[in-house]
């Protein structure tokens, strides 16, 4: 049967677009979002995610304020409407593609209600293509994203206590990513399980200043072989500069793998080099709450049911969440100097396992 899409000359492939081109369980059509204040005491993690070949929307807020971090989770059936970016008390409404956006969730009850519209500050850009397999033959991730850094307006209620979101002042990225990797229930590793991979190395950065903004992606093997890798600068005009090779030097502290600051080695396209400070602030563990890498609570995906909506917070003090948090990727709130500028975004990491340029030799290693 067509569904309202089909009315739009945007097909892809001879189907009607109620289908995707590939049978993969794993295809998935997905947006992030992040939004904070600077500080670092207030960060703000969301998404809404379809799964057309397992027939679920799911979407989630978690907010840290403190030490303290609240959660919504909202999962139901896939509908034939995709334009109407809905799931229980969750929203996304499309104001003006590729530039506004407004997302709205109305859990109070569950500890977060928010209104916040979203203004790009400078246009989106479309990141190197992602490829990943496990055991050497089996696709586990391979999708497309674009990013875009912005602006928050608003408001956001988190505990019970309103916050007035001003764009003046609260910033994020955000971006949409599609195609394939792991989502709803796990699979049986199958062949996989007898090739573990050794470690997992990833750095994503995405920065706004007044004037550019940048993005740099490195993936990383155990030996530090490096499998993805981008650095753009872009401008408000459009244009984007590409920035050779980034180097990256992280300082973690002592006796663990929490990355304080780092150095990203940039340059420009006549060859001057161009060097990036980072200091990292507040952080949020993707895999507490948001349902990212082994989140035990909740994962992406999951058929959980009809109209399944669920609240939940975490104390980041307790041990076992704080036993728990270096597994997995973790986005802190970034503040980052570039050619004398101030800029702020994200600062997006996971180190897990042996990885030969940073010292660590095995899942136990940490910084000296």
């Amino acid at each position: 049967m067509p569904v309202p899409l089909d009315e739009y000359p945007i097909h892809q492939t001879p189907l009607s677009m109620q289908h995707v081109g590939t049978s993969d369980r794993n295809f998935y059509d997905r947006s992030y979002f992040n939004a904070h204040d600077r500080t670092g005491d207030v960060f703000l993690i969301s998404g809404l995610g379809v799964y057309p070949n397992l027939g679920v929307i799911d979407a989630y807020v978690t907010v840290r304020r403190g030490d303290r971090q609240w959660a919504v989770h909202c999962s139901d059936a896939l509908t034939d409407d995709r334009l109407d970016q809905r799931v229980g008390p969750y929203r996304i409404e499309v104001l003006e593609p590729l530039h506004r956006l407004r997302l709205v969730c109305d859990a109070a009850e569950h500890g977060i209600a928010c209104d916040l519209t979203w203004e790009g500050s400078f246009p989106a850009v479309q990141e190197q293509p992602h490829l990943m397999r496990a055991g050497g033959t089996r696709v586990i991730i391979q999708s497309s994203r674009f990013a875009q850094l912005g602006t928050w307006s608003g408001t956001l209620q988190v505990g019970g206590e309103e916050l007035a979101v001003h764009g003046e002042r609260w910033v994020g990225s955000r971006d949409r990513s599609w195609g394939i990797r792991p989502v709803g229930e796990a699979e049986p590793p199958g062949r996989a399980a007898d090739q573990p991979n050794e470690g997992f190395w990833w750095l994503y950065v995405p920065l706004r200043f007044e004037d550019f903004a940048l993005v740099v992606i490195v993936q990383e093997q155990p030996d530090g072989y490096r499998t993805l890798n981008d650095a753009v600068r872009v401008w408000p005009d459009g244009r984007c500069e590409q920035l050779g090779w980034p180097g990256v030097d992280i300082t973690y502290r002592s006796g663990t793998r929490h990355p304080e600051r780092a150095t990203l080695h940039l340059q420009q396209r006549d060859g001057k080099p161009l060097a990036v400070e980072v200091d990292t602030l507040g952080f949020v563990p993707l895999h507490v709450g948001a349902g990212y890498g082994g989140d035990p609570d909740w994962g992406h995906g999951q058929w959980r049911g009809p109209g399944w909506v669920e609240g939940a917070v975490y104390d980041l003090n307790d041990p076992a969440i704080v036993g728990r948090t270096p597994f997995g990727v973790i986005d802190h709130v970034a503040r980052a100097t570039c050619d004398g500028a101030e800029g702020w975004g994200l600062f997006e990491h996971a180190t897990i396992g042996r990885h030969d340029p940073s010292g660590f030799t095995d899942l136990g290693s940490v910084a000296p």
